[in-house]
């Protein structure tokens, strides 16, 4: 057994004391639970939709080049295309595929005999890189009325995966629109419409419970500024400084449109019976381009909401309603699709045109991270495209952070030697510096694999290279 170097910043000299060996039992036991059940509930990541309803597209391969250069390790399709999910085998990628809403009766069908085709066909083949399956999407409000097919399809495809082995390893879900909900505001009193209620929301919420599983939903504050522009701040909608919303009910002031958007789901979810779901934003965005009437639709608010969203995520923060569940999310869109129907934003939802320029630049890393004792995270661009590196979150406090770093020098056996006194990276002397570069250094040499930068939410991926000082951190290649 390795032994545990003690770097401390209290205590630097001394012994373990008792309450620390229980702190860092407390921890080992919070990180083995959650590794164990192989649960991705308490991370959070940023993925990406990669919708195709375009005629000038780049192809596949070039797709997936472009999703590593821009260190994207998540995406959502709206299909189980096969020239795409070849191209995204062996790319590091992982995907979420779509079974689509004209294919729920079928799927729905009480022998399974299309499920299991569906699945020995589209799944099995790239078990390895898909990790959920979307049985539909905005199922509710599909015109072809297939709302009672749903639970039905996904407890048949559940079976399916089960069958040839792999529900284990990917979840079943369908995202919902935030018309389900009957009220949203103020957050604490949503509700899901009455008609949805007993027939589909408790058994598909108590299927995605047992199945371990999360509710998918598709969330854009851009929709409701649209519609509610004279009383809405547009501040409030993008992320931006504002003076908040407060939630009558319960005195919570929100500062953003999309975590009251979300806070009302998770009411509405305990109000169902299952305050404990899991939430995961299968799409947000906004537009960079609409029509006249189109209110708010510009690139400059489409990068202003895109890039500060992006900036929400990489804290692993939760809503005020659920703080310790940290927010995950796929913006929406990789590419302008100019085959969609409808308004000019609905072309316009993309962070690239189709010949992979940018259409507004945001960072899908950390620009400048967490201020803690006079020390501030400084980044440069990736060494190599793809990479991403693990760092710790100051805001967590003293505690959490010292029993992670506890861990990842000690039991993990991640290379600490570069941060004991008077080595390179010793200096600054602060404990989310040197938390930082013992996380990072677990993170690599587990191949940064999912669920080693977390450290009971002491830790987050970032996508360019983070900088303490001088001290530069090491990569995997």
């Amino acid at each position: 057994m390795r032994s545990l170097l003690l770097i401390r910043h209290s205590l630097r000299h001394s012994t373990m004391a008792s309450p620390k060996l229980y702190a860092l039992f407390v921890f080992l036991f919070s990180l083995f639970s959650r590794h164990s059940a192989s649960d991705d509930s308490s991370s959070c990541f940023l993925g990406m939709n990669y919708g195709r309803i375009a005629d000038n597209l780049p192809s596949p391969s070039k797709v997936v080049e472009l999703l590593k250069s821009q260190g994207i390790r998540r995406v959502k399709l709206y299909d189980t295309d096969s020239e795409v999910l070849a191209a995204l085998s062996g790319s590091g990628i992982t995907t979420t595929v779509a079974l689509p809403n004209d294919q729920l009766s079928s799927a729905a069908a009480a022998d399974r005999t299309f499920t299991d085709s569906w699945v020995r066909s589209n799944v099995v083949p790239y078990k390895s890189i898909i990790e959920a399956v979307a049985v539909g999407n905005e199922v509710f409000v599909d015109p072809a009325n297939t709302t009672s097919y749903l639970v039905p399809a996904m407890r048949n495809v559940y079976a399916s995966l089960a069958r040839y082995g792999v529900a284990s390893s990917v979840k079943v879900s369908s995202p919902i629109a935030l018309s389900a909900l009957a009220t949203s505001y103020p957050p604490s009193s949503g509700s899901f419409k009455p008609g949805l209620v007993d027939p589909v929301m408790k058994p598909m919420l108590g299927f995605l419970k047992q199945t371990g599983s999360y509710l998918m939903v598709n969330a854009y504050p851009f929709f409701a500024y649209e519609a509610n522009a004279d009383t809405i701040s547009l501040d409030y909608a993008l992320f931006r400084d504002n003076q908040g919303v407060v939630d009558p009910s319960n005195g919570i002031v929100y500062k953003s449109l999309l975590d009251a958007q979300l806070d009302a789901v998770y009411s509405a979810a305990s109000a169902a019976g299952f305050g404990d779901v899991k939430l995961v934003v299968s799409e947000t965005g906004w537009p960079s381009k609409g029509d006249e009437g189109e209110t708010g639709a510009s690139a400059a608010n489409a990068q202003a909401y895109n890039g500060n969203l992006v900036r929400r995520v990489l804290t692993c923060r939760g809503t005020p309603l659920r703080p310790d569940m940290p927010l995950s999310v796929y913006l929406f869109a990789l590419f302008n699709e100019d085959q969609k129907p409808g308004p000019t934003s609905e072309r316009n939802y993309g962070l690239f045109y189709p010949n992979e320029d940018k259409v507004y630049s945001i960072p899908l890393g950390l620009e400048s991270g967490p201020v803690n004792n006079g020390s501030k995270v400084q980044v440069v661009p990736p060494a190599a495209a793809g990479q991403t590196w693990c760092v710790a979150r100051a805001d967590v406090g003293r505690e959490r952070l010292q029993a992670a770093l506890d861990y990842a020098c000690g039991e993990g056996g991640a290379d600490c030697t570069e941060i004991q006194p008077e080595a390179a990276c010793y200096y600054p002397n602060t404990i989310d510096a040197h938390a930082s570069y013992a996380f990072n250094s677990y993170y690599q040499k587990n191949s940064r694999a999912s669920g080693t930068c977390h450290f009971d939410g002491a830790a987050y991926v970032v996508t360019q290279t983070p900088k303490f000082g001088s001290c530069e951190y090491p990569t995997g290649n």
